[in-house]
């Protein structure tokens, strides 16, 4: 069956139990078309089925054994061939809860018998013109939608490119290379994919707060060298300069027209302030406490932490990973709320894996 409709010439189907009114027909539009055939409705509908994608037209009788016309056009109905190729009801049966139903079910005209054929080209040819013109017009639409997904791919790929590298640049201020960012946005997207702390939050929700989370320290570009990169302890009066950065951070963000507009924004501008907040309220600037602290800061937070002990920093060496997740699991490093430390621990030896790639 399948060799009767190969090539893409334009195809009508005429299906017919009466081999004088197929003939006739096929006569009429065997000039513009290639015709295919079947002598009952079963038949054409599973000619149909399997070559929808080749027609042009389905003409179609009403009175045929096996399946009759009506019954065939439910089944197209039901699978929506229809919408796709236009049907044409011919008939010699033109009772009024026929056509009606016809209609209902998606028939594109209904053609008497006998059928005049001038009439029958003209009719069936102008319907296959719309068809053919709308779904021009649809695989055009297509292509724009591919194409203007394919130029927000690239703008966002563009901003998500400009946020690492301004927050790159202020990890090398510090003397940092920039795999700092890329992991604290490795870390963040991993906790929140595999652990319960990314219940609730939709596929793009996580993809932008693990965006986000590359901005943690932006605000570190108002802080002078000399305390960026002090080899030793701060004083309490450095201490409390180097504090600014979330402020100034979430300031920062806020002055910056396409960051507002970027779907990231409410994300990085809460974790820019807050990723130095504690989960006992004696953390910086605002001193929140518990629940009312984001999870996406605390997550962040967390994996600041953890990647500031197991690297090289100007003030101070790296510890083991095993001594950095002793260090944060006995609150030598902050309080964290219980529910991150458990799923912290849970896959914390996945995000090793992340400092071997």
């Amino acid at each position: 069956m399948a060799a009767c409709f190969e090539g893409e010439e334009a195809r009508v189907m005429i299906i017919d139990d009466n081999e004088i009114n197929r003939e006739l027909l096929k006569n009429i539009f065997e000039n513009s078309y290639k015709t295919e055939e079947a002598e009952n409705g079963r038949e054409g509908l599973e000619k149909i089925l399997d070559h929808a994608e080749y027609l042009s037209a389905i003409l179609l009788d009403v009175v045929m054994p096996e399946m009759d016309g009506i019954e065939v056009m439910r089944e197209l109905n039901a699978r929506g061939v229809q919408k796709k190729v236009p049907v044409f009801l011919i008939t010699a049966d033109p009772r009024d809860e026929i056509v009606r139903e016809a209609y209902s079910l998606g028939v594109m005209d209904v053609i008497g018998k006998p059928v005049v054929p001038y009439v029958v080209k003209r009719r069936v040819d102008s319907v296959v013109e719309l068809f053919e013109a709308r779904k021009r017009l649809l695989n055009r639409v297509e292509e724009q939608e591919s194409e203007i997904f394919a130029q927000a791919q690239r703008i966002i790929e563009l901003n998500k490119g400009m946020i690492e590298a301004l927050s790159t640049a202020i990890e090398f201020r510090s003397g940092e290379s920039g795999e700092h960012v890329r992991r604290i946005h490795d870390i963040t997207a991993y906790m929140l994919e595999n652990t319960p702390l990314g219940n609730g939050l939709s596929k793009e929700e996580k993809e932008q707060i693990a965006i986000a989370s590359i901005m943690h320290d932006v605000g570190k570009i108002a802080v002078p060298d000399a305390i960026l990169n002090k080899p030793g302890k701060l004083t309490p009066d450095e201490f409390e300069i180097m504090k600014t950065h979330t402020i100034k951070g979430a300031e920062l963000l806020e002055r910056i027209p396409q960051m507002k507009r970027h779907n990231a924004f409410k994300y990085a501008y809460d974790i820019a302030r807050h990723h130095h907040e504690r989960y006992d309220g004696r953390g910086y600037p605002d001193g929140l406490k518990g629940g009312e602290i984001a999870v996406w800061a605390q997550i962040v937070s967390l994996a600041d932490v953890y990647d500031a002990l197991v690297s090289k920093r100007v003030y101070k060496d790296a510890y083991s990973v095993d001594q950095a997740v002793e260090m944060i699991r006995t609150g030598q490093c902050g309080v964290f709320d219980p529910v991150l430390m458990e799923s912290f621990l849970a896959c914390e030896a996945d995000i090793r894996r992340i400092y071997r790639r």
